[in-house]
């Protein structure tokens, strides 16, 4: 047959066929009273692994890049010891699984996945973790991707005595979003990590929702924390955007904001904790849009926390507005104002800003916080008319967060079905 004549066309389909299943890598099939492991050890790198639904009681530890996918939610189980599956290699993906039952040992770190150094771009999604000390342990990893798992801690152990939910230490680019955490110390904790996203997760009953410093460019946005003993702890950070969340009946802080600077927190709601914000040396931040709602205190605010744009928030509801030691008046509200459920003053001219200045705490606020038992008068005539004569004797004045346009209406009309998220 002359070459011209040759039928190329067989030809050319087996060699694309060919290169597909290379690029693709093969896939092996794991079916219960065989070892994964031992599938792992026999795969290529760039293969796939189907684990069948059963339970597989071992360790794994993964050094190729491979793609391991479990059908039918199948168990592994490492039988209280070491950690049940540690990742070793670059490109590992671990999805569907019920990860089980890992060591207890907090020295040796045991979690249900343990994303070593150099792991980079490692993907664990969809995954339930059950009696494990760390949910997943990340270090030195960049390019993580942690999504919609289900992550329960050794709820037996005492708080102290259990690992994080998911744990981040020196990585760069992570994204966590979509996971369940609770019943672990701290739901998410962060340190010395950077250009991550947080996102859609919910952190709950656990210490902190998340335990966070020395991090850096991070998105907390549309995250849950509730039922917590604080809920978003931001510490010793700088150029954070904080978006959206909900920090709710939490038995202490909904969201703290501490040694902070150059941050954007907008759009969150905090409501039925015992102290809304927590803000201590803050500075350069702008908090906006925030609804602030049926806290014991709104905003705790000292140790230097000045310099910041705080406007459009609603302060609605809370038993006080906001807790300020300080030596001189901070102004809030300078251009845009905050609206403040116990304002008394008045908008003769109608542009819904008030007439006259708000001030956060007074000489009547201070007494309170010495002696609680004032509040069972702040109805009478006596306390009215002191507020009145330390409003007309400045040395009688104490400092105090001054909002020169009090708004007149909340920014946030649904704030009532916030009332009452207390932790019970």
């Amino acid at each position: 047959m002359h070459p011209s004549r040759f039928p190329l066309r067989p030809i050319l389909a087996l060699l694309l066929a060919g290169l597909t299943a290379s690029a693709h890598g093969a896939e092996w099939q794991v079916r219960p009273g065989e070892s994964i492991q031992a599938a792992i050890n026999k795969a290529a790198p760039g293969d796939t692994l189907r684990v069948a639904r059963g339970i597989y009681p071992e360790n794994l530890r993964i050094e190729k890049p491979l793609k391991l996918i479990g059908e039918g939610r199948p168990t592994i189980d490492a039988g209280g010891k070491g950690d049940t599956v540690r990742i070793v290699a670059t490109d590992v993906s671990v999805e569907g699984f019920i990860v089980a039952d890992s060591g207890a040992d907090l020295g040796a770190q045991n979690a249900g996945v343990y994303i070593q150094p150099g792991a980079h771009r490692a993907r664990v999604a969809h995954c339930d973790f059950t009696y494990t000390l760390f949910g997943l342990w990340i270090e030195k990893a960049q390019d993580v991707v942690i999504e919609g798992n289900l992550i329960t801690g050794k709820r037996d152990l005492g708080s102290s005595q259990r690992g994080n939910g998911i744990q981040l230490y020196n990585t760069t680019g992570a994204q966590i979003i979509g996971n369940n955490i609770s019943f672990v110390r701290d739901a998410i904790y962060v340190d010395v990590s950077h250009r991550a996203v947080f996102r859609s997760n919910k952190m709950h009953h656990s210490r902190y929702g998340t335990h966070y410093m020395n991090s850096y460019h991070n998105v907390w946005e549309d995250n849950d924390t509730y039922f917590n003993r604080g809920g978003l702890a931001l510490m010793e950070v700088r150029d954070q955007i904080v978006r959206n969340n909900r920090a709710w009946g939490n038995s202490d802080h909904g969201i703290m904001l501490r040694t902070i600077q150059d941050a954007v927190v907008e759009g969150n709601i905090v409501a039925g904790n015992a102290r809304g914000f927590f803000i201590y040396d803050a500075e350069y931040n702008v908090l906006r849009n925030n609804l602030v709602v049926d806290n014991q205190v709104g905003v705790h605010l000292w140790a230097g926390s000045t310099r910041n744009v705080v406007e459009k928030n609603d302060f609605i509801s809370n038993r006080e507005q906001v807790k300020y030691v300080a030596s001189k008046d901070e102004p809030w509200g300078v251009k845009e104002g905050n609206h403040w459920s116990n304002y008394v003053g008045w908008d003769r001219n109608g542009d819904g800003r008030g007439d006259v200045p708000y001030e956060a705490n007074d000489m009547v606020d201070r007494l309170t916080w010495k002696h609680p038992l004032v509040k069972l008068l702040l109805a009478s005539p006596a306390i009215q008319t002191l507020r009145l004569i330390a409003q007309q004797f400045p040395l009688l004045r104490a400092p105090s967060i001054v909002d020169n346009n009090p708004r007149m209406r909340p920014e946030h009309s649904d704030w009532r079905k916030w009332l009452g998220k207390q932790y019970r």
